[in-house]
């Protein structure tokens, strides 16, 4: 709401209502869909690190002599591993697109 002063010393009220609510009436699966056409490695990221966890449970019962605070730690290094590489991989993607492949002007 903004409030207008006019040369006659009155004060006026005027409501923008231009005001877009595009980003309010978007989805969840319409915004995830838009943000991974963004940045296509974010969700490669979380797939991978799912995918790794669920590995790690899957083998927590076959994890033979070692220690299950040992197993837990190389578990999350895998899975930390698996998503700094994939935020590596898509900060060089989204380098590649602003710089490499734009054509000059």
């Amino acid at each position: 709401m903004e409030i207008l002063f006019q040369e006659d010393s009155s004060i006026s009220m005027s409501s923008n209502t231009d005001v877009s609510l595009s980003s309010y009436d978007e989805g969840q699966g319409s915004k995830f869909i838009r943000k991974a056409k963004e940045a296509p490695f974010v969700p490669i990221g979380m797939a991978g690190f799912a995918a790794i966890v669920a590995y790690g449970l899957y083998k927590l019962k076959n994890r033979g002599n070692t220690k299950m605070s040992v197993h837990l730690i190389h578990m999350r290094v895998a899975a930390q591993g698996f998503v700094v590489g994939a935020m590596t991989l898509g900060m060089g993607y989204s380098m590649y697109k602003e710089f490499w492949a734009k054509p000059k002007p």
